[in-house]
């Protein structure tokens, strides 16, 4: 009886345990692609997961349709089929598994499910409103129709935490078929200012691969992205070492949910390489799936998705049968009787029973938002990690970890050291391209740049604000930028319309036609014109500048006149016999007593040419009449001396000079022209074209037979009404030749004869300026006309322009502009200084008249050596004896005109010393 009781209650303990593990059959459609039958393994390796553990509870039930994805129609009435099966059979399917992917079969696949309301797990690509079949589901439809997004469609996203975080400018995303982008294209940079390019990889033929990268970098791309399997990556790298884009100018990153490390035959790179790793909590658990149920797919993060997709939607179906919230009155109808309108009304919580399984994650645990859908914002949130791979000849040689990112769709990078990434993204180095131009661009071999001036410095402080780096060079044909007339353009712009170059940097002036093709930052400079540059007038100095009034020829003659008078003056004074010398007592009474000999009459004739005068006359007539010529002649020649002094010293001073262009215009002696090729000459010609345009419509006007008499009296003028200035400008200048560089224009400026008669140039008039600021033979004339500012050019649509810009602006805010001014102008270390030019309309400056001081000094001179040799003379001649004195005494009471003739004789010495001693002691 006992045994009996306690087999009866054993029997009542197992029905009971037996019923409270009652197994759940559930039906599963499984809808999948022709390419992914990694999904479709993995979902059997879950039926057999579930199979094997009996606990669970679960029978899975499966039918699977697998379709392409391009071929829709086909596609959907298979999936038709299979479901009208399944209902007719009295076992429709509780749960859609659908392992589409993406295009227009995994949408058909949406609009099946969502217009039969048939519950959905779906592990498509796609982001929020992604799923064009479901954007309109409504609120209970959100709660059975679900989705997961794919770790290959959350790894992406990697890319705009590492741009973000690099601020990187631009980027290529290069990715395989493992990866969909067609959804990505305007979201995953989306309100990020970086210029990017996705495409896929064209094939796996390395030349194909390497034509690609060629294009990318075309496009002024330095930041590539690889993202794909380990194949793909090691083939773009191979072609991109092929290719030679490693460097410091360039940054590679690779992305993956393979397995293993990168390899590739690169010389040297160095590559940062993310991959997934599963959580800690999951390894042991993976490990165990993978040995026991051999789930050996690859990617391995891609099998361990669909598998614990599967399994947890296994377990949300059971949860919801074993909680009674599965509708009793489930609903189905075939694609058949579907019209359009009589979709079924779910009220199955579909989202609450999948969030709410506890199941261990396989890789990573899945991320469902608490609030609102999943659809577009669930996923695997699996963690990957950032390591530097450096590769030289083919080998690696170590690699670095940097940090890590976990899988969201805004969720940051989380580096070891911020500052280390930096150390891999490519460096923002900018293609230069100039123009040689003092003080704006200097060439100099000991620059770190090649390159000194102005825009050297400005580009400097420019990339203090921008962060970059650059290269420069010169234009090759040396050229700012003109167009001729096919609309082709050359130098500078042209460099940049054929994006050879990123920047033109040197003294550019802003144009409306250079604005068509290239853009331009703010003016940097002021508004430069163009101007005159001629050789500066020199008035030639001289100290004895008042003799070069008369002609040696006429200098000379005046001296011989000079002597041959003073010669003539002494002979007729001493064989006249009227002269003093021979009439000593009829003039004795005269106050004035001048005996002309030799010294004195060259004394005579020489102050006779002075307004001091030459003194008393001489006594004879013929000597009078002799000294009366020579006052004549030297009032003629002082007359017509100082009269000639007076127009030789101010000569130049009625030298009108060169003031403006229009003064330049209406003279012929000077000759003037621009630098071929140069803006200036653009401007002669457009004005000189003009000019003819405007002739050639006056001249419609006036002989069109259309206009009344009143319209045609109204045209008739004696002169044309405009001006031809440019034309006959213009002219001149292609008959004057144009020069074709700086250093031949001002060669020629130099080469002019005078002021007057010559070349000038015509250029701009920094260019002007600085020739003027750097030498002392040159001037600047006129005032500048036909002004426009100077700016950095940069290719059309570049980002460059509003960076620039905001650096620009904030340079002019400190003022720093203006320093630069005050560096290349004020400060120039080439700058001379030259000597100040006299400005005659003052007077005659001491270089003119100089030699008149130097007259008086040599007189001077000459005076003093004379007091010298008198002193001499009379200290050092020989002394008169007592004997001579003795002698002398008689000869006072000589003066009776009856003397005798033998005493006269014998007295004639004596007489003569007496003389002598009383024309000295007159003197003294």
């Amino acid at each position: 009886m006992k045994f009996f009781i306690f087999l009866s209650f054993t029997v009542i303990v197992l029905l009971a345990y037996a019923s409270s593990q009652t197994t759940q059959n559930i039906n599963v459609l499984l809808i999948n692609e022709e390419n992914n039958a990694l999904a479709e393994k993995s979902f059997e390796i879950a039926k057999e997961y579930v199979r094997r553990n009996p606990s669970l509870g679960l029978a899975v039930d499966p039918v699977i349709v697998v379709g392409n994805r391009t071929d829709a129609k086909a596609f959907l009435e298979n999936v038709c089929r299979k479901y009208n099966d399944m209902v007719s059979a009295k076992k429709p399917p509780h749960i859609i598994l659908d392992f589409t992917i993406t295009g227009v079969g995994s949408e058909t696949i949406k609009s099946f499910t969502a217009a039969l309301a048939l519950p959905t797990v779906s592990g498509s690509f796609g982001q929020d409103g992604d799923l064009r079949q479901w954007r309109g589901l409504n609120a209970n439809q959100t709660q059975y129709l679900l989705q997961v997004m794919p770790p290959a469609d959350i790894l992406p996203e990697s890319i705009r935490a590492i741009v973000t975080k690099q601020d990187i400018t631009n980027a290529a995303i290069i990715f395989d078929e493992f990866f969909v982008m067609d959804h990505k294209y305007k979201s995953l940079l989306q309100n990020i200012p970086t210029r990017h390019v996705i495409t896929p990889v064209k094939s796996f033929s390395k030349d194909e691969i390497k034509s690609q990268l060629r294009s990318l970098r075309e496009l002024d791309i330095v930041n590539f992205f690889v993202i794909g399997s380990l194949r793909t990556i090691k083939n773009v790298l191979d072609a991109a070492n092929e290719n030679q884009y490693f460097g410091r100018k360039t940054a590679w990153f690779a992305l993956t949910l393979d397995k293993g490390d990168i390899s590739c035959g690169c010389k040297d790179a160095t590559i940062v390489y993310m991959k997934p790793t599963p959580d800690a909590k999951s390894r042991d658990r993976l490990g165990k799936i993978k040995t026991t149920y051999s789930m050996n797919g690859e990617p391995e993060i891609m099998a361990a998705f669909y598998f614990d997709l599967s399994l947890r939607t296994f377990l949300a179906i059971k949860s919801l049968l074993d909680s009674g919230k599965w509708p009793n009155d489930m609903k189905y109808i075939s694609c058949d009787d579907y019209d359009g309108k009589n979709t079924p009304t779910r009220t199955l919580d579909l989202k609450t029973a999948f969030e709410d399984i506890k199941e261990t994650p396989t890789y990573a645990p899945f991320y469902i938002p608490e609030d609102g859908p999943m659809n577009g914002r669930s996923y695997m949130e699996f963690t990957t990690d950032i390591t530097a791979v450096t590769i030289k000849d083919g080998a690696s040689i170590g690699s670095r970890s940097l940090g890590s990112w976990k899988a969201g769709l805004s969720n940051p990078l989380a580096l070891i050291d911020p500052e280390n990434m930096t150390d891999y993204s490519a460096q923002l180095v900018y293609r230069i391209v100039t123009v040689e131009q003092q003080p704006f661009m200097i060439l100099d071999d000991q620059a770190p740049k090649g390159f000194k001036g102005y825009c050297i410095d400005l580009i400097e402080e420019i990339r203090q604000i921008v962060k970059f780096d650059y290269e420069i060079s010169l234009v090759p044909d040396g050229n700012y930028g003109t167009m001729d007339e096919n609309g082709n353009w050359n130098g500078v712009i042209k460099e940049l319309m054929e994006k050879r170059a990123d920047i033109g940097l040197t003294s550019l002036s802003v144009m409306a036609e250079r604005e068509n093709v290239v853009d331009f930052t703010v003016p940097y400079y002021d508004l430069v014109g163009i101007t005159i540059l001629m050789k500066l007038p020199r008035t030639p100095t001289s100290l004895f500048k008042f003799l070069t009034v008369l002609e040696n020829d006429v200098w000379f003659s005046i001296l011989a006149a000079y002597f041959f008078t003073s010669l003539l003056m002494w002979i007729f004074d001493k064989w006249s016999p009227y002269s003093y010398q021979n009439n000593r007592e009829k003039y004795k009474d005269d106050e004035e007593k001048r005996e002309f000999t030799l010294k004195e009459c060259l004394w005579f004739c020489m102050t006779s040419l002075t307004p001091q005068g030459g003194g008393e006359a001489p006594k004879n007539l013929s000597g009078r009449l002799l000294a009366a010529t020579w006052w004549l002649f030297g009032f003629i020649i002082i007359a017509s001396y100082t009269a000639n002094l007076a127009a030789f010293l101010t000569v130049s001073r009625l030298d009108t000079p060169i003031e403006s262009l229009d003064d330049l215009s209406k003279q012929y002696k000077i000759q003037y022209a621009p630098l071929n090729g140069s803006g200036s000459m653009t401007y002669f010609e457009r004005m000189a074209n003009i000019e003819v345009k405007f002739y050639e419509i006056w001249k419609e006007m006036s002989l069109n037979d259309s206009l009344s008499d009143v319209e045609r009296a109204k045209l008739a003028v004696w002169d044309y009404p405009v001006s031809d200035k440019y034309t006959k400008m213009w002219q001149a200048m292609k008959e004057a030749g144009m020069p074709h560089t700086v250093e031949e224009a001002v060669e020629r400026v130099r080469a002019s004869k005078s002021s007057s008669e010559g070349f000038a140039w015509l250029g701009d008039a920094t260019d002007v300026r600085y020739q003027v600021l750097t030498s002392c033979d040159l001037q600047m004339v006129g005032d500048e006309f036909s002004r426009k500012p100077y700016a950095i050019a940069v290719q059309q649509g570049s980002p460059l322009k509003d960076q620039f810009n905001n650096a620009i602006l904030q340079l002019l805010n400190k003022r720093k502009l203006e320093k630069l001014k005050e560096t290349w102008w004020n400060n120039n270390p080439n700058a001379v200084k030259c000597e100040k030019q006299d400005d005659q309309s003052d007077g005659i400056s001491i270089q003119n008249i100089g030699g008149v001081f130097i007259v008086i000094f040599m007189g001077i001179g000459l005076a003093c050596i004379t007091l010298g040799v008198e002193y001499w003379w009379y200290k050092w001649r020989r002394r008169p004896t007592i004997g001579d004195v003795t002698q002398v005494q008689p000869a006072k009471h000589l003066g009776s005109n009856f003397e005798n003739p033998n005493d006269k004789k014998r007295n004639e010495p004596l007489s003569f010393r007496s003389r002598a001693i009383s024309d000295i002691k007159r003197k003294f």
